[in-house]
């Protein structure tokens, strides 16, 4: 069985982002962090070489194969910020809406920047996904 890539590391989230050569896409990934922290009540940790995440949770499939996973977390990618917020596979969720400039896919969100949509909407999609990952949904 391969061995799952995305996991944590002791990579230093401030390293990363030091790497960040965009500074409109590092000044809103430290905003992303301030959202991700407030509504998981953790600290950002590095999974696998480019990802934040926030949390973490142990699963196990009927196959059993099994791991640790982080909660929500983001990517600053090539092409946009990439949210890992297990929207599902439509990203069929109402207040997606009334988000702004964004498109999904895979339970991703993807936007290019912060001020494409609305602050508010978007920290609660992230304080929805931090709770229906503690109820285990």
């Amino acid at each position: 069985m391969a061995e799952l890539k995305t996991k944590k590391t002791e990579a230093g989230v401030d390293d990363f982002l030091k790497g960040v050569k965009d500074e409109q896409v590092r000044n809103d990934c430290v905003e992303i962090i301030n959202m991700m922290k407030r509504a998981t009540k953790e600290e950002p940790k590095m999974w696998g070489p480019s990802i934040i995440g926030f949390g973490s949770y142990h699963y196990k499939y009927e196959s059993g194969r099994e791991g640790d996973m982080m909660q929500i977390g983001f990517s600053p990618r090539k092409q946009n910020i990439t949210l890992y917020l297990g929207l599902g596979a439509d990203g069929d969720n109402p207040l997606l809406e009334k988000l702004g400039k964004h498109s999904t896919g895979k339970g991703c969100l993807y936007i290019k920047k912060l001020t494409d949509v609305d602050g508010k909407v978007l920290q609660e999609l992230i304080n929805q996904s931090s709770k229906r990952v503690h109820r285990g949904g």
